[in-house]
Order: C-alpha cells, then structure tokens, then sequence
C-alpha cells in the first residue's frame, strides 16, 4: 500500500489531505495518472514529487509503504 499526501489546492480539489492507494510498483507517473482518472484531478502536471521525502522523476517505482507527496508550485509577495 501506498500513502499518497496532498497539499494546498491540490487537497481541496480531492477533498482530503492523504489516501491510501492499493498498488505497488508502478512509477511517479503511472500513479499520477490513475489518480487524475480515479478522483478528476486537474492539477497533477505541474507538481513536485516526493517519496519518502526526496524530490524524484516522474519514472521512480513506487513500492509497498512509500509516502508520496504531491507538492504544488508556490508563490508569494
């Protein structure tokens, strides 16, 4: 299993800030893709990824028990 973490607008628009996804080897963007199919997530193509807390590619295999977080571009003033 799969802990995926979302942050800022990409938490509002699926509504919770982590999930649990039942797959495991699949890469960064096999699992973009499927979360974009299974929950209509727009805003996945311009986000930082993290597993286990180091910035990866979007080819890096996903195993059993890693925490990915989406992370969205940030701006400020």
């Amino acid at each position: 299993m799969i802990t995926v973490l979302f942050f800022a607008g990409i938490r509002e628009e699926v509504g919770m800030d982590q999930l649990q996804v039942e797959k495991q080897d699949i890469t960064v963007s096999q699992l973009k893709e499927y979360l974009q199919t299974e929950y209509q997530l727009s805003s996945l193509q311009q986000v930082m990824v993290a597993v286990n807390e180091s910035f990866v590619t979007e080819d890096e295999t996903l195993k059993d028990r890693d925490t990915v977080a989406f992370i969205p571009p940030v701006s400020g003033g």
